[in-house]
Parts: structure tokens; sequence; C-alpha cells
């Protein structure tokens, strides 16, 4: 499993938030191109890191990072209310 790909959903996460990459990047304080990085998914954040984007946006970890192609947003509260209830 070391050094498979995380895909993740901060690109759309961050739009929704209204921040840019730079705005992103000063919360979890790591530099603009990190930010960029991760969203192409070109790099595979530490796990501090990671925690500290899932605080930023209020979700779980497995809201915003997968091992696996990520389904849709709306899908995943669907079933994350399911497991709640």
């Amino acid at each position: 499993m070391r050094g498979e790909k995380i895909y993740n959903r901060i690109a759309v996460l961050r739009e929704e938030h209204g921040f840019s990459r730079k705005d992103l990047a000063d919360k979890v304080g790591v530099n603009f191109q990190t930010i960029g990085y991760l969203e192409r998914g070109e790099y595979n954040p530490s796990l501090d890191l990671a925690m500290d984007l899932c605080a930023v946006f209020g979700l779980p970890i497995e809201i915003v990072f997968s091992r696996q192609p990520m389904r849709p947003l709306s899908e995943e509260l669907a079933n994350l209310k399911q497991k709640i209830q």
C-alpha cells in the first residue's frame, strides 16, 4: 500500500468554501503550490496535513481522502447518514 495514490476532494471543498489556494495554504501552514500538488494528485499529504485540511473543512477524513476514486460527495454524505442512524 505504501506509495499508493490518495484521492481527495480538496479542490471541490476549497471552491465551495470560497478559498483560493493561498487562503487554504495559509490556514494549514503550507505553500500554496502544495495545495495545487494535492489537488492534482501529484503529492500525498502527511497525516498531520490531511487532518489539518479536514479540520478546516469540518469533515471527517474519509469524506476528504480515499484510496479509491471518489464518489460524488452527495452520495458519500447519504451513506454516512445511514451509518449514523
